[in-house]
Protein backbone atom coordinates (compact mmCIF):
# COMPACT_ATOMS: atom_id res chain seq x y z
CA UNK A 1 0.00 0.00 0.00
CA UNK A 2 2.68 2.10 0.72
CA UNK A 3 4.56 2.02 -2.43
CA UNK A 4 1.04 2.75 -4.41
CA UNK A 5 0.61 5.76 -2.13
CA UNK A 6 4.48 6.41 -3.17
CA UNK A 7 4.20 5.85 -6.95
CA UNK A 8 1.05 8.62 -6.58
CA UNK A 9 2.74 11.12 -4.93
CA UNK A 10 5.26 10.47 -7.60
CA UNK A 11 2.76 10.98 -10.23
CA UNK A 12 1.31 14.22 -8.71
CA UNK A 13 4.47 15.92 -8.63
CA UNK A 14 5.17 14.76 -12.41
CA UNK A 15 2.04 16.40 -13.16
CA UNK A 16 2.75 19.54 -11.01
CA UNK A 17 6.36 19.53 -12.88
CA UNK A 18 4.55 19.33 -16.06
CA UNK A 19 2.45 22.30 -15.05
CA UNK A 20 5.26 24.84 -13.44
CA UNK A 21 8.24 23.18 -15.32
CA UNK A 22 11.78 21.71 -14.04
CA UNK A 23 13.32 25.05 -12.59
CA UNK A 24 14.08 25.99 -9.31
CA UNK A 25 11.70 28.83 -9.71
CA UNK A 26 8.66 26.16 -9.53
CA UNK A 27 9.59 24.85 -6.41
CA UNK A 28 7.31 27.65 -4.71
CA UNK A 29 4.21 27.21 -6.68
CA UNK A 30 4.86 23.24 -6.50
CA UNK A 31 5.27 23.28 -2.82
CA UNK A 32 1.86 25.32 -2.37
CA UNK A 33 0.23 23.00 -4.73
CA UNK A 34 1.29 19.95 -2.50
CA UNK A 35 0.42 22.00 1.09
CA UNK A 36 -3.19 22.48 -0.37
CA UNK A 37 -3.79 18.98 -1.35
CA UNK A 38 -2.54 17.59 1.10
CA UNK A 39 -2.33 20.03 4.02
CA UNK A 40 1.87 19.43 4.56
CA UNK A 41 4.84 18.43 2.03
CA UNK A 42 5.17 14.99 3.43
CA UNK A 43 8.85 13.89 3.60
CA UNK A 44 8.67 11.92 0.49
CA UNK A 45 7.25 14.44 -1.68
CA UNK A 46 10.16 16.64 -0.14
CA UNK A 47 13.05 13.95 -1.99
CA UNK A 48 10.95 14.10 -5.13
CA UNK A 49 10.43 17.80 -5.87
CA UNK A 50 14.42 17.84 -5.21
CA UNK A 51 14.66 14.61 -7.51
CA UNK A 52 12.60 16.12 -10.49
CA UNK A 53 14.00 19.80 -9.78
CA UNK A 54 17.41 18.53 -10.01
CA UNK A 55 17.89 20.61 -6.76
CA UNK A 56 19.64 18.64 -3.03
CA UNK A 57 16.26 18.16 -0.89
CA UNK A 58 18.00 20.19 1.90
CA UNK A 59 17.17 23.39 -0.57
CA UNK A 60 13.51 21.67 -0.67
CA UNK A 61 12.99 21.58 3.39
CA UNK A 62 14.95 24.85 4.06
CA UNK A 63 11.79 26.78 2.00
CA UNK A 64 9.78 24.50 3.71
CA UNK A 65 10.51 25.44 7.41
CA UNK A 66 11.38 29.46 6.18
CA UNK A 67 7.71 30.27 4.97
CA UNK A 68 4.69 30.02 8.11
CA UNK A 69 2.40 28.97 5.24
CA UNK A 70 4.45 25.41 4.40
CA UNK A 71 4.82 22.75 6.98
CA UNK A 72 6.77 19.44 6.65
CA UNK A 73 3.87 17.75 9.76
CA UNK A 74 0.22 17.20 8.80
CA UNK A 75 -1.87 19.96 9.99
CA UNK A 76 -5.65 20.36 10.98
CA UNK A 77 -8.31 21.33 8.18
CA UNK A 78 -9.03 24.48 9.80
CA UNK A 79 -5.57 26.84 10.42
CA UNK A 80 -6.16 29.63 13.26
CA UNK A 81 -3.43 31.89 13.07
CA UNK A 82 -2.76 34.09 16.26
CA UNK A 83 -0.53 37.63 15.10
CA UNK A 84 1.78 37.21 17.72
CA UNK A 85 3.04 40.84 17.38
CA UNK A 86 3.96 43.44 20.43
CA UNK A 87 0.69 45.38 19.15
CA UNK A 88 -1.61 42.49 19.39
CA UNK A 89 0.25 41.64 23.01
CA UNK A 90 -0.69 45.00 24.59
CA UNK A 91 -3.76 44.87 23.02
CA UNK A 92 -4.33 41.41 25.24
CA UNK A 93 -3.45 38.79 22.79
CA UNK A 94 -2.29 36.46 25.58
CA UNK A 95 -5.77 36.21 27.24
CA UNK A 96 -7.06 35.07 23.84
CA UNK A 97 -4.59 32.65 23.46
CA UNK A 98 -5.13 31.11 26.41
CA UNK A 99 -9.18 31.19 26.13
CA UNK A 100 -8.57 29.49 22.58
CA UNK A 101 -5.94 27.30 23.89
CA UNK A 102 -8.23 25.78 26.60
CA UNK A 103 -11.34 25.22 23.92
CA UNK A 104 -8.98 23.14 21.34
CA UNK A 105 -7.52 21.38 24.69
CA UNK A 106 -4.01 22.02 23.55
CA UNK A 107 -1.48 23.01 25.24
CA UNK A 108 0.77 24.90 22.67
CA UNK A 109 1.09 27.21 19.35
CA UNK A 110 1.99 24.92 16.99
CA UNK A 111 0.00 21.55 18.45
CA UNK A 112 -3.33 20.43 16.36
CA UNK A 113 -6.14 19.23 18.14
CA UNK A 114 -6.51 15.54 18.28
CA UNK A 115 -9.54 15.13 15.81
CA UNK A 116 -7.31 17.19 13.35
CA UNK A 117 -9.95 19.82 12.62
CA UNK A 118 -7.76 22.68 13.99
CA UNK A 119 -4.01 23.94 14.16
CA UNK A 120 -3.37 26.45 16.35
CA UNK A 121 -0.13 28.93 14.97
CA UNK A 122 1.37 32.14 15.79
CA UNK A 123 2.01 34.66 12.94
CA UNK A 124 4.16 37.31 12.72
CA UNK A 125 1.93 39.92 11.92
CA UNK A 126 -1.68 39.68 10.09
CA UNK A 127 -1.39 44.03 8.99
CA UNK A 128 -4.43 44.84 11.31
CA UNK A 129 -2.17 46.42 14.27
CA UNK A 130 -4.66 48.92 14.52
CA UNK A 131 -7.56 46.50 15.22
CA UNK A 132 -5.46 43.49 17.49
CA UNK A 133 -5.53 41.25 18.76
CA UNK A 134 -6.38 39.67 15.74
CA UNK A 135 -6.13 36.29 14.21
CA UNK A 136 -6.92 34.35 10.45
CA UNK A 137 -8.88 31.48 10.70
CA UNK A 138 -7.85 29.70 7.08
CA UNK A 139 -8.53 32.75 4.98
CA UNK A 140 -10.59 35.15 6.98
CA UNK A 141 -9.16 37.49 9.56
CA UNK A 142 -11.01 38.42 12.82
CA UNK A 143 -10.20 41.51 14.86
CA UNK A 144 -10.67 43.39 18.26
CA UNK A 145 -10.81 39.84 19.74
CA UNK A 146 -11.54 39.25 23.31
CA UNK A 147 -11.13 35.49 24.92
CA UNK A 148 -15.18 34.85 23.98
CA UNK A 149 -15.21 35.93 20.86
CA UNK A 150 -12.80 33.83 19.82
CA UNK A 151 -14.16 31.00 21.77
CA UNK A 152 -17.31 31.92 19.73
CA UNK A 153 -15.23 31.65 16.39
CA UNK A 154 -13.38 28.37 17.49
CA UNK A 155 -16.69 26.65 18.14
CA UNK A 156 -18.20 27.88 14.38
CA UNK A 157 -15.17 25.78 13.19
CA UNK A 158 -15.54 22.85 15.03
Amino acid sequence: MLVLEKNSITEELEALVKEHGSERSALMPILQAVQRKHRYVPDFAQQEIARLLDIHPVEVYSVISFYSFLHSEPQGRNIVRLCRTIVCDMAGKEEVEKAIKRELKISKAGETTKDKKITLEHTNCLGMCDQGPAMMVNDKIYTKLTPEKAVEIIKDIK
